[in-house]
């Protein structure tokens, strides 16, 4: 029978997203050459966005890798909601099937590229899907037509309980949008329980999770996702847990806990038995912050969209460089020596205009 690493997890464990190291680098890469260019309009979040986020009205199209034609149908079942409130289409199919990609592609089947075999849930964040400077493209995961954008581990041998709420928070990074625990508005910093209880002695059951030990003390955090699911390193949690100093996401506007984006940790995670990082609701459904969120990134207003529009023209010009946008011979003549990275981003941002003047 089929087995997967994570049909031993019991129903308190949380098993975490988690981007190989690679892709991770390359993401941190990219972001340090983004913050270098010379584009104030909106500030760094107006920036992250444009150049993660599809254009709004764009058909996103998604494929799988392994699975059945039961479990897409269910998937794109539970993303409904999500098209539902953003202008951005959620395509499945081709000629009346469900789409496939395999490792050996060298041309793009699709934008999101589902797989359910790597170990836990993660997913690349809007466009770095398909951009090839994310990963290395000798490995499983980044943005390259052979490589896994979005995992869903083992949800074709067993699904978890809360499927549902994973595949949406998935698929809302697939679409550009962030984590709730790391806007810069909320609680969950300082609410934190980063450290174990003073005088914690590590225990481990039979799996390799950390609990509490024979005096009742915990593990903290760093601790606690060190071990079974996650294995996660202290660079790896601070990563994926802490709030960045800079603002990088559009849709952070004042906390939301009953955001899906918000995961719902356990109690050991915080300092207070009542803490203001606690969610609300299950985790399953889109909260109206989520939905407001998608509204603003792919909004269906033709002012909205003429903003977006706007500030896309104003990023491209300054990733060409304003002062050689007259030379002969058009962009790749103009910019010999711009960095590859930056000659793809103003791709991307072409194509996107091309839509917004159909």
């Amino acid at each position: 029978m089929e087995s997967h690493f994570l049909q031993n997890l019991k129903a308190d464990d949380l098993v975490l997203e988690a981007l190989p190291d690679d892709v991770v680098a390359s993401m941190e890469s990219r972001d340090r050459w983004m913050t270098s260019l010379r584009y104030a309009e909106g500030g760094l979040e107006f920036l992250v966005a444009d150049l993660q986020s599809w254009t709004p009205g764009q058909t996103v199209r998604v494929a799988f890798l392994g699975g059945s034609p039961e479990l897409y149908r269910d998937i794109e079942e539970a993303t409904r909601p999500i098209s539902e409130s953003a202008n951005i289409i959620l395509d499945f199919k081709k000629n009346g099937s469900y789409r496939a990609w395999s490792t050996g592609d060298t041309e793009y089947v699709a934008d999101i590229r589902v797989s359910f075999d790597a170990n836990g849930y993660f997913s690349l964040i809007g466009t770095d899907s398909i951009n090839h400077h994310i990963g290395m493209p000798q490995q499983p995961v980044g943005g390259a037509p052979h490589q896994r954008t979005l995992n869903l581990g083992g949800f074709n041998v067993a699904r978890p309980a809360g499927w549902k709420g994973t595949t949406r928070h998935e698929f809302l990074h697939a679409l550009g949008v962030h984590h709730e625990h790391q806007n810069m508005r909320g609680p969950c910093e300082a609410a934190f329980r980063w450290e174990d209880d003073i005088g914690y002695q590590p225990t481990r059951d039979q799996r390799g999770a950390y609990i509490a030990d024979a005096n009742g003390l915990r593990p903290g955090i760093y601790t606690y996702l060190s071990g079974y699911p996650n294995g996660w390193s202290r660079s790896k949690v601070d990563f994926n847990l802490r709030t960045p100093s800079d603002s990088r996401s559009l849709v952070s506007g004042p906390f939301d806990p009953s955001s899906i984006m918000l995961y719902r940790f356990p109690a050991l995670f915080y300092r207070t038995q009542s803490n203001p990082c606690a969610p609300s609701g299950d985790g399953q459904q889109l909260s109206e912050g989520d939905k407001r969120g998608l509204e603003l990134l792919y909004p269906m207003g033709a002012q909205q969209m003429s903003a977006i529009g706007e500030r896309r023209e104003k990023l491209l010009n300054a990733i060409e460089q304003p002062e050689d946008r007259d030379a002969v011979g058009g962009f790749e003549s103009a910019h010999p020596r711009l960095p590859e990275i930056a000659r793809d981003a103003a791709a991307r941002l072409r194509a996107s205009l091309k839509q917004f003047h159909r």
